[in-house]
């Protein structure tokens, strides 16, 4: 562990709390958060450190990472700002990046450096790598280069710009898409329509933006509401938005063919590289029918499915399968797992799961075998066996109960259960052996 306290205000939800999955086995993590029990309650189980006072946090933090709502961001580095540790870094992870960069640049004390930060990624985010992480410092200092190599290591894709430039491309990746989205579920809504009954209906690609759609108008209604408030060029971003889908309906029911076709021509030109995106909706419709072909394929038998979310691995015979449900039987329990949520394992990450989850059962099995025996041969025979975790020579025998031919070996032999230890047996005897 890394002898540096990183303070997280805003540690017991959302991103917030996310970052103490990444940051508690590297450092010594300290959070704050406006509900004490709360806190103290994510704190326990996270084992990592509490403390009430944001001030007090903002003191002892050599980096101090601001993880609150939008709309009180600039408001907590105000807060903090007099008591920060000198020769300290904050690191704000908000959205939106010109109102606490102004902030910071204009509170802190010149013996604090800042990086105003947006990682564009959620909390249900599991891993770092190839996740995409923007810094947007108007100076770097020492502490720049740190953090900088910090994420390297993580494998992140780090995009260093200005906060205005930032505010504006976020304003498409965010604001836009938020907008155009739930304008779309509000008027499946208005429409009265059952979104379960249209599945009868749907291709794969209305699947998956469904799914998409789904996905953002299920986030903090507050979060996505501060996302377009707060970024200071979302009126020009909506009110564009508004007018291009008040001149389309205007086209088509005005009965203008050409009009629209020219629109629909224009627009599809400046979406750049339809041969990439093509690609990459057809490997995210591969990937599923691929996974589901697997679940199909598997019925009948021992599988294991993880949660992609909670990371909880579930293992079991597939009994049987439908369009959402999986149905998993471990002994008298049957579990119903919907299909969207669960990932099947490989088979090298079940027997690997197997291992550490199992009650593992060990024997000395001695043999008597012709004296011109491979014993590395036998070994490697047994390790291929389904469920062999270990075997080891242990003795070898030549005493006046053997014949002079022969020779008698003892292996220890680990393996998941009773039945596995008995086909070890079973390979011994083929290879000539007698067992004692």
């Amino acid at each position: 562990m890394i002898k540096m306290n990183v303070g997280i205000i805003g540690g017991s939800d959302g991103l917030g709390k996310t970052l103490i999955y990444y940051f508690r086995d590297e450092f010594e993590v300290y959070i704050t958060a406006r509900d004490h029990k709360k806190g103290r309650a994510v704190a326990d189980e996270l084992g990592v450190n509490y403390i009430e006072s944001n001030a007090g946090l903002a003191n002892i933090s050599d980096i101090l990472i601001i993880s609150v709502p939008i709309q009180h961001t600039c408001d907590v580095i105000r807060e903090v700002a007099p008591f920060i540790k000198s020769g300290s870094v904050m690191i704000d992870v908000t959205s939106v990046k010109e109102g606490p960069a102004k902030t910071m640049s204009e509170v802190l004390p010149d013996s604090v450096e800042y990086i105003p930060t947006h990682p564009v990624f959620g909390p249900r985010t599991t891993e770092l790598d190839n996740q995409v992480i923007v810094l947007t410092a108007d100076k770097k200092g020492k502490w720049y280069d740190k953090v900088y190599k910090y994420l390297e290591s993580k494998n992140m894709r780090i995009i260093e710009t200005s906060a205005e430039k930032h505010d504006f491309m976020m304003s498409i990746v965010q604001v836009l898409t938020h907008f155009s989205f739930i304008s779309t579920a509000s008027a499946i809504e208005k429409l009265k329509v059952d979104i379960s009954e249209t599945e009868d209906y749907e291709s794969p690609i209305y699947n998956l933006m469904i799914d998409m759609i789904a996905r953002i108008v299920s986030q903090n209604p507050y979060l996505t509401y501060n996302i377009q408030a707060m970024n200071k060029n979302g009126p020009k971003i909506r009110n564009t938005f508004a007018d291009a889908v008040l001149e389309l309906r205007d086209v088509i029911n005005n009965g203008d063919s050409e009009e629209f076709m020219d629109i629909a021509i224009r627009a599809t030109k400046h979406m750049g590289d339809i041969k990439n995106a093509l690609g990459r909706s057809d490997k995210a419709i591969g990937a599923l029918n691929y996974e589901y072909g697997m679940l199909y394929d598997s019925i009948g038998q021992e599988v294991g499915l993880m949660h992609i979310y909670s990371g909880k691995i579930h293992v079991g015979i597939l009994e049987s399968l439908d369009d959402k449900t999986a149905v998993l039987k471990d002994g008298n329990k049957t579990k119903k797992l919907r299909i969207a949520n669960i990932r099947i394992l490989l088979p090298e990450e079940l027997y690997k799961w197997k291992i550490e989850n199992s009650n593992t059962k060990t024997a000395f099995i001695s043999c008597v075998f012709p004296k011109n025996v491979h014993v590395e041969t036998i070994e490697k025979t047994v390790l291929k066996l389904d469920n062999i975790i270990d075997i080891k020579l242990t003795d070898e025998y030549t005493g006046p109960q053997i014949d002079d031919k022969f020779i008698s070996l003892t292996f220890e032999v680990t393996a998941l259960t009773k039945e596995d230890i008995e086909n070890v047996k079973d390979l011994f005897t083929g290879f000539g052996g007698v067992i004692r």
